[in-house]
Parts: C-alpha cells; sequence; structure tokens
C-alpha cells in the first residue's frame, strides 16, 4: 500500500521532534558590558534592579528588570534625555509553563537616538500584578488590556483595566497561560450554551448598539423531507 502523504496535523500526532546535536541557540548570554547605551546607563542609575541582559536575534538587547522598580525604570527610559524612549511599541507576556514565572515584556524604539530595546519583567505565579505604563504611552492602554485578559496580570493604577478579546464574563481562565486546556475548561455543550446566553447590552453601550445597526440574523432552513423529490 502507497503511503499517503503528509499533511500540516500529522507533525501535531507525531509530537515534538528532538533537537539537532550541535545546534547553536540564538539568544547570547551577556552578563558583563554591553555595546547598548542603554544597558550601561540602566546599571548605573538602578544597580540590582537590572538583572541581566542577553543578545537576542543577533542585534536585539534584552534586558531583565525588577517588577517593582519597572515604573521608575520605564519612567527614566521615556524622559531622560540620553534614553528618549518615545515610542512602545508593543507590551506582551510570556508563560514558559512548569512553575516558572510569567514575564511581561516591553517593546520600545526612540525616534530621537533611532535605537530599540526590550525589557522584561519576570512576576511569580502567585503575584502576577505590575504598574501600568498606560499612563506613559497611551500605546499601552489595550496592550495591557491584552495581557490581563491572556495572561491573568494585573496592572495597577490602568484606567480602564478589563477583558478586550474575550468576553467580560468569561469564566475559563487565560487563554495564553501554559495550563490552559487546548480546548478550554469547559465542554463544547457548555461553551456554546454560554455564547449563546450572552446578552450584548451588558458589554456595549447605547449609542454603541445605535452606531452598530441592527444586528445580523441568520435563520435555519427547515429540514428537507427525504421522501420529496429533488
Amino acid at each position: 500500500m502507497t503511503d499517503r502523504p503528509l499533511g500540516g496535523l500529522d507533525a501535531v500526532e507525531r509530537g515534538p521532534l528532538p533537537s539537532e546535536s550541535g545546534a547553536t541557540s540564538s539568544f547570547v548570554s551577556i552578563e558583563g558590558e554591553s555595546d547598548h547605551p542603554s544597558v550601561a546607563a540602566l546599571r548605573a542609575r538602578f544597580g540590582s534592579a537590572i538583572q541581566r541582559h542577553r543578545v537576542s536575534a543577533g542585534d536585539q538587547t534584552v534586558v531583565w528588570i525588577d517588577a517593582a522598580k519597572s515604573l521608575e525604570i520605564l519612567t527614566w527610559l521615556k524622559d531622560d534625555p540620553g534614553q528618549k524612549y518615545d515610542m512602545m511599541s508593543d507590551v506582551t507576556g510570556v508563560d514558559y509553563g512548569n512553575g516558572r514565572p510569567v514575564e511581561v515584556v516591553y517593546q520600545m524604539f526612540s525616534t530621537t537616538h533611532k535605537r530599540e530595546l526590550r525589557l522584561r519583567c519576570p512576576l511569580p505565579l502567585d503575584a502576577l500584578e505590575i504598574d501600568s505604563v498606560a499612563g506613559l504611552w497611551h500605546s499601552a492602554n489595550w496592550l495591557e488590556r491584552e495581557v490581563y485578559d491572556l495572561f491573568g496580570v494585573t496592572f495597577k493604577g490602568h484606567p480602564d483595566l478589563r477583558r478586550i478579546l474575550m468576553p467580560q464574563d468569561y469564566a475559563e481562565g487565560h487563554p495564553l497561560r501554559k495550563d490552559f486546556p487546548l480546548r478550554g475548561r469547559f465542554s463544547r455543550a457548555e461553551q456554546t450554551r454560554r455564547a449563546l446566553a450572552q446578552d450584548v447590552e451588558r458589554f456595549y453601550g447605547a449609542q454603541e448598539l445605535v452606531e452598530g445597526g441592527e444586528p445580523q440574523q441568520v435563520f435555519a432552513r427547515p429540514a428537507r423531507d427525504s421522501g420529496a423529490e429533488g
């Protein structure tokens, strides 16, 4: 019998492949000096709150910082004339699983000095909270809401911290956490029941409903009589 061509889902059934022996890592760990001007400046000003740094993907400098000092450090990086990181490109999260801390990741760019910097703040699983930077960069507002929604990180001082992708009454947890089941925590029947029971007026104001117009309605066709002519 001829073997069938392998499809995209066959790799899922086979499971992960072993790592190639001798493969080089895309990360270069650096604990000493750095060519990036902000790393030395951060160490000089904040000392032990700057935990370590690393070069990733060839030229991306990543700095791990103490989450308790995150707002102070990020404020300085935005306001100091030698730094001027005026653009917050992304705020996201990473969960490595196996009880390891969840990290909040900040990707910044300085349009003044034409350089980028990535900060990472490890948070213990029993204390997933950190100061909001939405007051420093407006772009962080919805990005922090996304991390709150999908990873369960609370951003202290956020002006409107609520879910942004999942319904406000979503009770299955945070979908990008490693302990989140692939199909969710509820059965498909329960998920469907909850979705159909949602009331849009609980999530949208009267003006938003007016601007959205009449909701689309889908009508099911009646089942055809199996004895009827085609």
